[in-house]
């Protein structure tokens, strides 16, 4: 079908409504049955589901994504629309998830019966894999067989996150739901207990505890010490002696970098695009990527054996304070540390979806935040 509607910036002429009109009868022909597609509109970059209804409202609202199609082949600018997916069970999307996070547990599934030796699995991690794959075949209650617990779970945190509930109103909301089942259903009452549930899947933090004057992190060989070796202040807060608990004077949120990163290798639909700022990016004197850049070539100049290698991981780095209570006579401020993978194409090195938050400074560290 033609695409030059979705170059006109009147989005209320007939060409464009005519364009909407097609796109939305190509999408129907292409998923019979279907009522829900992945939207792409600008606002939602094929990353949300939404009615067919309810697509064709965001066009004329927020306009079509619009992407370059850049290859060796051709130089040509046209842009490029995704093809809309099909229906995906949301039971299946979530095995899928299982499967990029432990590969290794269906590989040796798979391997049952043959000569070759399985790859050792870490008991642990095992362990973690028997429990969700229990959870993603469990029924929400006898019966319903649509969504399992795992998928139920997964649903409701990401409408969570998506629309900045509080732990509080979740908690209250999650508890109405789980009454309106039948008695017998196994929705988690809490945020807490769905946590423990997704606790498997990764992506968790760990916290270390800082210096007070930010002088160091009491981690990795200083992980046992009581006071700073520097100032000498002490690890912990003053306390009632009958408190058996120690309160650390500083905390740092750690969000480890690694898994995330394997993340992107073991998906299938990212494992590619990690390659594409070497396979895909076409020299042209057109700055399209920051592969483009003088500060990138010249770091390949340096670095031969590091650039000889696509798959090696380009990380920008970014962070700033904020007060997180929005109280301006407050000098408390919050320092979120975030890395950004510039593997990845243009259309998505800086989309928060790939936006990974490393590190939460709950303080201003000052000029100490190389500590961190």
């Amino acid at each position: 079908m033609s695409r030059r509607w979705i170059q006109n910036p009147n989005r209320c002429a007939d060409e464009y409504f005519d364009g909407i009109e097609d796109f939305i009868e190509f999408a129907r022909r292409h998923n019979p049955g279907a009522t829900r597609i992945r939207c792409p509109c600008r606002r939602c970059n094929n990353t949300l589901w939404e009615t067919i209804e309810n697509v064709g409202f965001h066009l004329v609202r927020n306009g079509m994504i619009e992407m370059r199609q850049v290859d060796h082949a051709s130089s040509s600018n046209a842009p490029r629309v995704d093809n809309v997916e099909p229906i995906v069970d949301p039971n299946d999307q979530v095995m899928g998830i299982i499967q990029d996070v432990f590969p290794f547990a269906s590989t040796n599934i798979n391997q049952e019966g043959e000569d070759d030796v399985p790859t050792p699995i870490d008991n642990a991690e095992f362990e973690q894999y028997e429990k969700l794959l229990k959870n993603a075949n469990q029924e929400l209650y006898p019966g319903y067989e649509r969504f399992s617990v795992l998928t139920t779970i997964v649903e409701l945190i990401h409408e969570k996150i998506k629309y900045r509930m509080s732990s509080l109103y979740f908690d209250y909301f999650l508890g109405v739901f789980k009454r309106m089942l039948l008695t017998d259903n196994c929705l988690p009452k809490d945020h807490k207990h769905a946590q423990k549930v997704l606790h498997g899947l990764g992506l968790g933090y760990e916290k270390i505890h800082a210096c007070k004057n930010n002088c160091m992190l009491f981690y990795k060989e200083h992980e046992m010490l009581d006071t700073c070796p520097i100032c000498n202040e002490s690890r912990f807060k003053m306390t009632s002696q009958n408190r058996t608990t120690k309160i650390p004077q500083k905390v740092m949120h750690y969000l480890p970098l690694k898994p995330r990163l394997q993340r992107l290798y073991m998906s299938t639909h990212t494992a590619t695009d990690m390659r594409w700022h070497k396979e895909k990016c076409v020299d042209d004197d057109v700055m399209w990527h920051p592969a483009d850049g003088e500060a990138w070539k010249e770091f390949d100049r340096t670095f031969p054996e590091f650039a000889a290698d696509p798959r090696n991981v380009r990380l920008g780095l970014a962070t700033d304070g904020f007060n997180p209570y929005g109280v301006l006579n407050q000098h408390y401020s919050t320092w979120p540390i975030f890395a950004f993978p510039y593997n990845l194409p243009p259309w998505k090195c800086m989309k928060k979806v790939y936006m990974m938050m490393t590190v939460l400074i709950t303080e201003d560290p000052g000029r100490s935040i190389d500590v961190y």
